[in-house]
């Protein structure tokens, strides 16, 4: 059985729905959680090469701020829920690469993650990055789908 859940979160609803379920797993386990959630970086989005300067920091400033919310949802439903749970914020152009590597260095035996997040129409019928993460993790990975 699981001691250690990743759970991704992405700031979604639907990834809040996941984080809930996957905490609702651990409570009944007797696990811990480690959320995670990952920022891309200035550099993978579009504009990067034409807006230099203070639009990368204040970039990275807002995309920081993003995930402390997601990551302080995720830590008051664990709160609530009385699930131990770790918070990290990790900064990636690949965000699958990013959750395997925290899972691995945490030691999660089991990953959870929604279906599809808030990465738009790639992700409609199964998140591109839940697919990745499948396709390469070397411990179970729970997909929640609602």
């Amino acid at each position: 059985m699981p001691t250690h859940i990743l759970i991704a979160v992405d700031g979604s609803d639907f990834s809040l729905a996941a984080a809930r379920y996957g905490l609702d797993l651990a409570k009944s386990l007797g696990a811990k959680v480690t959320a995670v959630t990952v920022v891309p970086t200035w550099e993978a989005i579009g504009l990067s090469e034409i807006a230099r300067g203070h639009f990368a920091d204040e970039y990275a400033r807002r995309a920081k701020a993003y995930g402390d919310e997601c990551l302080a949802r995720v830590s008051d439903l664990a709160r609530a829920a009385d699930v131990a749970c770790a918070a990290e914020q990790a900064t990636s152009d690949h965000p699958d690469r990013a959750l395997l590597a925290t899972a691995a260095v945490s030691g999660c035996d089991l990953i959870v993650m929604g279906s599809h997040g808030r990465r738009g129409v790639e992700s409609i019928v199964l998140g591109s990055v839940a697919q990745k993460v499948l396709a390469q993790s070397k411990v179970p990975v729970l997909v929640y789908r609602a």
